[in-house]
């Protein structure tokens, strides 16, 4: 054992380096150490501390040591186990405060934003309030010096000496004109469920069936009801709008699964099904297989995302947990366990019957429209809440088995969307670049001028066939126009996004940073849209498409 004038000679300042001592680590913890940067920083550390005689204050050379290196070894805590804990949780968390923080400050510069249009709006008013009570006044006291008033009817001048005939042509950064763009984009309108009155309620709160609608249900009827349907007059009604009563056998037709011999449909519709049931028992079975395993974890993870209330179902799924809720919230159909079921089999077995391009996120949603239309077939009362449990095995069987084969009709449209790097959309990104620079170039450039790119909110419109803009109700009658129209889902889709863009272009060019662009285009408020305004926008894209799609250098720079 050493000697205590040994201890003493071993924790003084200046001696040899001793094993352990501490070494800046670099690396994600730690960035590196820069002697110029930190110069002042370490004198300022090792200054000794002064007594009040003004004199520094002598330290044992051991707590000298022990004050720089205090640092160098754990007292406390495990380190590790923390620093294991935070690496576990580090991105997510991460993640989520800068996007809240982005989204709260996002909020209080819009918040402020309107303040100051009010306080604005509101001085104009009361400035036009004591000018009209003044010309009132001059008025009555029988002047013949008429004062200028100015109407809303009357063109008023603008800065730059142009007349506006209309509110609607003002410039759209004046204060009373924003709150009046605001006022028209959100109308106050009666909330209705998210698929109660799926088929024919407009938003407007008319009734469910008007003469006009039945007199178009008499023409599907009379249509169908022949030996032989007239698919080219089919699609023609179908263009408008389909009624809920005829819609499942209408898509079925349009969509290529049944035939248009009314003989032929009862022996198509059996072997069709008995074959996809086939499916299911030679190939559902290895789903657990090493080759399968990654495809259905896949897609029992994306399809509980379509209802947040089923994320507390499923606490073994820790992706759900942390995933945005995806399509149908709040719609209670798809958190039963049955329905879960059908859709895991529906998309296994189209996965593997497909392997150029397997499941890719988004397919599920695609199987939700023709799952709900076809429910209907069976059932009278409203699906929103309605208990498929409740159904025969057998209906369930033929819900099932029809779903899947129209969706593969559909996919089978659309497959380069889903194959390897997508190209599909890719291409129907960048054509909808080039189309919307034409129509409407102040858009485009507006969103160039905040750096927004297409890729990054479009994608998800050709991806999921724009389901997550949509409420379901407005997704079911798009459809029926998709079914109508030739190459509905493929080309036509393309202007119909484009109409969409452009239907939200005052709101668009109110927000001034890419933040608010990017929130506003992700969450377009159209929970309350209904077949009014899912009709306007088919019209409109109906005009685009007459005018560029048999002239594509009219779009091509």
């Amino acid at each position: 054992m050493s000697t205590d004038g040994n201890k003493k000679q071993f924790w003084k300042r200046n001696t040899a380096k001793v094993p352990g001592s501490i070494q800046h680590v670099y690396g994600a913890q730690h960035p590196p150490f820069d002697p110029l940067l930190h110069a002042n920083q370490i004198k300022a550390g090792n200054k000794p501390q002064m007594t009040p005689g003004g004199k520094p204050k002598k330290a044992t050379t051991f707590q000298e040591f022990e004050s720089i290196t205090s640092d160098a070894w754990d007292v406390g805590d495990d380190d590790d186990e923390l620093l294991a804990m935070a690496a576990q949780n580090l991105n997510i968390e991460v993640v989520m405060e800068t996007a809240n923080k982005v989204i709260e400050n996002h909020s209080k510069q819009q918040e402020k934003q309107r303040q100051d249009d009010a306080d604005a709006s509101e001085l104009e008013d009361r400035e036009e309030e004591a000018h009209e009570e003044e010309v009132e006044e001059q008025w009555e006291e029988g002047e013949e010096s008429t004062p200028e008033v100015s109407f809303a009817c009357e063109p008023s001048p603008l800065s730059d000496g142009r007349l506006v005939k209309s509110l609607s042509e003002a410039p759209i950064g004046s204060p009373k004109d924003a709150s009046l763009h605001r006022q028209q984009s959100l109308p106050h309108r009666p909330t209705i469920p998210m698929v109660a009155r799926i088929a024919d309620q407009n938003t407007s709160g008319t009734p469910a069936m008007t003469e006009r609608e039945a007199s178009r249900l008499d023409k599907f009827k009379q249509v169908l009801a022949g030996p032989n349907t007239d698919l080219e007059e089919l699609r023609k009604l179908s263009w408008s709008g389909i009624p809920r009563h005829v819609r499942p056998i209408t898509w079925k037709l349009l969509s290529g699964y049944l035939p248009a011999n009314t003989e032929r449909r009862e022996s198509t519709l059996q072997r069709k099904r008995q074959e996809y049931f086939g499916f299911i028992e030679q190939y559902y079975d290895s789903r657990n297989d090493e080759h399968h395993q990654d495809t259905y974890r896949q897609i029992r993870i994306d399809i509980p995302r379509m209802s947040p209330e089923c994320l507390m179902l499923q606490p073994m799924v820790t992706e759900i947990h942390i995933d945005t809720p995806r399509t149908n919230p709040l719609i209670p159909l798809f958190q039963q366990a049955s329905v879960q079921e059908i859709f895991e089999r529906i998309l296994f077995i189209w996965a593997i019957r497909h392997p150029a391009s397997g499941y890719v996120q988004g397919i599920n949603d695609l199987v939700t429209p023709f799952f709900v239309v076809y429910v209907f077939e069976y059932i009278k009362e409203e699906v929103e809440n309605f208990d498929v449990s409740s159904l025969q095995e057998a209906a369930l069987r033929n819900i099932e088995a029809d779903s899947f084969w129209c969706m593969s009709k559909l996919l089978d449209g659309i497959q380069d969307n889903y194959t390897f790097a997508q190209p599909g959309i890719q291409r129907k990104v960048k054509a909808l670049e080039e189309l919307v620079s034409r129509i409407d170039e102040t858009v485009h450039i507006h969103m160039q001028q905040y750096e927004v790119e297409y890729l990054q909110f479009a994608f998800r419109w050709m991806n999921n066939l724009l389901m997550r803009e949509l409420p379901l109700r407005c997704t079911i009658r798009l459809w029926d126009t998709y079914q109508a129209e030739p190459e509905g889902f493929s080309h036509f889709h393309l202007y119909v996004c484009a109409a969409f863009l452009v239907r939200w272009r005052k709101e668009i060019l109110d927000q001034r940073d890419f933040q608010g662009l990017m929130i506003l285009l992700q969450n377009l408020p159209t929970m309350h849209w209904g077949n009014e305004e899912v009709s306007v926008l088919l019209a409109e894209a109906y005009r685009l498409k007459f005018a560029f799609a048999d002239a594509p250098n009219h779009y091509k720079r």
